[in-house]
């Protein structure tokens, strides 16, 4: 319902557009990870009924999060960049937010375009099942609308109201932007960190308490929509082989990045780069693409590189096996490793360097 509401809105041609758009708001308050998550359904559903390569829809998406999460605050990376300069977040914000837009649809958007008329990335199995021509429109699998429920009786199934989708969907956002501002304002000094009220929201804020909360409010939405406590089991049974695999992948490959982080490669690649006859900022560049390549994590990558200058873009740039989120794009979207290689690598890689080029413009200008 709420991807027919987007549609309806943007229209069908520019529905990739639409839900980067979408995941740039919804990317202001949360992480990656947990952004895309909360965002797969939207995606999935959009891609299933339109049709062509998935690439279309999800790049723009995960493109849009990627941008939010390198660039602007309150995300970890830039607010350490900012706090390693002595320079004010709500500047860094105000400077972030349009060149974290425009480096997405240059360097995201208009990519995915071409990407997806290139490559062709069938649908996955991960929320509908084998793709066999039907439309279950609310995922029910077997006993889907008008199937046979797990008593043996009939039953028809309506797909949910718009509202009930957007408040599962706004729920975890809700939640996790709630421990975001409380955590900022508190290591402003604005709010004291032992006030209760306060550690309540950075409890039921933090990432897996929210996801929990929201998995907990579906099943009882699932639960009222005229299914049995045994078709709201099997729906849960169903869904756990996937979700296990990518956590399961997506773990190892951020543990690798962790290794090679301790190893102490930061340190080495910054001392033995800080010294070359090159400007600033495009000291920042190499350094933290490089730290970005050797360990994964942007975070660190924009942290170690925020010594040298605040837009330290390349920390979004070549994600790899060793970046979490390549995995996890990996496996929400059903593509091998040399598939994700030519696509979610490449776009990582334009969008980084388009906020680079943006970023040295304004170093310029200014």
């Amino acid at each position: 319902m709420l991807a027919d509401t987007l549609i309806n809105r943007f229209g069908e041609k520019r529905a990739p557009f639409a839900l980067g758009v979408a995941a740039l708001f919804f990317g202001f308050p949360i992480f990656f990870d947990a952004g895309l998550v909360v965002f797969l359904p939207i995606i999935l559903t959009v891609a299933r009924r339109f049709g062509g390569s998935l690439l279309y829809y999800a790049l723009p998406a995960a493109g849009a999060f990627a941008a939010m999460h390198a660039l602007v605050p309150p995300h970890p990376g830039p607010v350490a960049a900012a706090g390693l300069l002595d320079a004010p977040v709500g500047l860094t914000l105000i400077v972030g937010v349009p060149i974290a837009v425009v480096a997405w649809y240059l360097g995201a958007y208009l990519v995915s375009r071409v990407l997806a008329a290139r490559i062709d990335v069938p649908m996955p199995d991960l929320l509908f099942g084998e793709m066999n021509g039907g439309r279950d429109s609310d995922g029910g699998g077997s006993a889907g609308a008008g199937g046979p429920a797990g008593d043996g009786t009939t039953m028809t199934r309506t797909a949910p109201r718009f509202g009930v989708v957007l408040s599962l969907l706004l729920l975890p956002l809700v939640l996790i932007s709630c421990n975001t501002v409380v955590d900022t304002l508190g290591s402003a000094g604005v709010i004291g960190g032992d006030e209760t009220w306060a550690e309540a929201l950075l409890l039921l804020g933090d990432t897996t308490v929210a996801l929990l909360i929201t998995v907990v409010a579906a099943v009882f939405v699932l639960g009222r929509r005229d299914r049995s406590m045994a078709d709201v089991s099997t729906i849960l049974d169903q869904s756990l082989g996937p979700i296990c695999s990518i956590i399961l992948i997506t773990g190892a490959g951020g543990m690798f990045g962790g290794v090679l982080e301790l190893s102490g490669i930061g340190e080495a690649l910054s001392s033995s780069l800080s010294d070359l006859g090159i400007s600033l900022i495009l000291q920042a560049f190499v350094i933290s693409t490089l730290l970005r390549v050797a360990q994964g994590s942007a975070t660190v990558a924009l942290t170690t590189a925020g010594g040298l200058l605040a837009p330290a873009a390349g920390a979004t740039v070549l994600s790899h096996v060793n970046d979490s989120g390549f995995w996890l794009v990996s496996r929400f979207f059903g593509m091998d490793e040399k598939t994700t290689l030519k696509t979610w690598t490449v776009m990582e890689t334009t969008l980084g360097t388009t906020a680079f080029a943006i970023s040295a413009a304004l170093w310029v200008v200014a």
